[in-house]
């Protein structure tokens, strides 16, 4: 019985050549001060859904706050460990990011453009003449990189000086800051519509009330910024650029930890709910963030093999966005004792049930195969075969994309194999790799609250 191959990836394989192939057009423009509307809507670069203008303008600010925020923390954040001398290394691989993000905002920019045409649009943020002014912004930079670009290789001495310059006209520039400003607001705005209830209708100190007006809008900012990465997740886009984003969340999470942590030691009661609330979200927000950028992302510019990409960015966004959904919960808690994270963030129920289904699932896999070892015989065998069956039809999918080809393998030499001296050591090694896999499934934020009880 033969085992579902890997899914392809139908995307994913140009993730270079997107970054490489926006070079030879940047030169081409309309009379006006926009790219060609042709090329945005054609150029292959990742898939944008229509949305509404606070939805553009939100997009399009987060691109453009991640290219700051890129350029301030890539040496540190993303830094391959493994190298021995960055400064002779070739630095190409930054320069097509930024070209990249660049072509993203002027995309998204030209659609925002087509959305203020409408009569029927009214946009409270932002005008015809602000997304014109960032245009000509855009125009200028993607001619420069694109040039640089073709000069490649590029080492360091490069990078800094067009970094330093790139940073120097995006903080200047009146257009830039003003979709930033627009963006963060944006963002603040994200909290969810429960959330906001209990915030408004309950009785709550005015000290407290203070900090949590001051904090949950931050933590809601990051949020906002993460769900880009999980559409485009969804979507099969190319992840690369990601990384802009998620050097814009390691800043604004490192200064939401800093405002805490100085909030705590002015605090004065350390026997307080919130002072046990905010020291746990500082402690929470912090160690996700040394997973996700000490070991998720680090070395994922330079990286070529598109499966390991869309694994790390997986990884990285779901510790993320789960441990921050519920940082918010617990403070929802402070006010709302019974409140659940799912009550704020229903996907979060469907992400806890598939993650209680795939935890129960493999315990029943790592059963059979004991079984097996201890009796390679038809009948156990047919009973592990029927349990693997039963999950790579279905379950597999709950498992984070880096597991499944080292699941799917061992599933297929089980099938294939028929002889029991060489079944044995396969049934012994899967085994293994099982404990260690059922116990990372447990080490899952969302599982948290439920702890693992076999058999049930």
């Amino acid at each position: 019985m033969a085992v579902n191959p890997l899914p392809a990836f139908r995307l994913y394989s140009r993730e270079e050549s997107q970054l490489e192939i926006a070079a030879p057009y940047t030169n081409i423009f309309t009379a006006g001060s926009m790219l060609s509307a042709e090329l945005l809507e054609n150029t292959a670069f990742p898939v944008i859904a229509e949305h509404n203008t606070d939805d553009l303008v939100f997009e399009i600010g987060v691109w453009l706050s991640g290219l700051e925020s890129f350029l301030h923390t890539n040496e540190h954040s993303f830094k391959d460990k493994s190298r021995v001398n960055e400064a002779t290394r070739d630095w190409t691989r930054e320069f097509r990011l930024t070209h990249s993000a660049l072509l993203l905002c002027s995309k998204l920019n030209f659609r925002l453009k087509r959305a203020l045409t409408d009569p029927e649009v009214v946009s409270p943020l932002i005008g015809n003449a602000d997304s014109d002014d960032l245009a000509l912004e855009l125009r200028d930079i993607i001619t420069l990189n694109g040039g640089i670009i073709r000069a490649e290789p590029l080492k360091f001495e490069e990078w800094r000086v067009w970094s330093n310059m790139l940073a120097d006209r995006l903080k200047s520039s009146v257009a830039v800051r003003q979709f930033i400003e627009h963006s963060d607001k944006l963002g603040e705005d994200y909290l969810p519509d429960n959330l906001q209830k209990i915030l408004q209708s309950k009785e709550i100190p005015f000290a407290d009330r203070a900090d949590l007006h001051l904090i949950l809008p931050r933590f809601a900012k990051i949020l906002k910024a993460l769900s880009i990465v999980g559409r485009m997740l969804r979507n099969d886009e190319p992840l690369k650029p990601t990384l802009l984003i998620f050097s814009k969340v390691y800043e604004q999470t490192q200064d939401l930890i800093s405002y805490i942590n100085n909030r705590l030691a002015r605090f004065p009661d350390e026997e307080a709910e919130l002072f046990n609330s905010l020291d746990g979200a500082s402690y929470t927000a912090s160690l996700e963030l040394k997973k996700v950028y000490n070991e998720e992302l680090t070395g994922l510019v330079g990286m070529r093999a598109i499966p390991s990409i869309f694994a790390r960015i997986e990884t990285a966004y779901a510790l993320l966005s789960d441990s921050f959904q519920q940082i918010l919960a617990g403070f929802a808690r402070l006010i709302e004792p019974d409140v659940a994270v799912s009550d704020l963030f229903p996907n979060f129920r469907i992400k806890l049930e598939q993650s209680l289904n795939l935890r129960k699932q493999l315990w029943r896999i790592s059963q059979a195969i004991r079984a097996a070892e201890k009796q390679p015989e038809k009948q156990p065998l047919d009973d592990l075969k029927s349990e693997l069956t039963e999950f790579l039809g279905d379950t597999i999918n709950y498992l984070f994309f880096k597991d499944k080809e080292t699941l799917e393998r061992f599933s297929e030499e089980i099938f294939v194999t028929t002889e029991r001296k060489d079944l044995v050591p396969i049934l012994n090694r899967f085994g293994a790799y099982l404990e260690t896999l059922t116990g990372q499934v447990n080490m899952r934020n969302i599982l948290s609250n439920h702890p693992f009880e076999p058999g049930k």
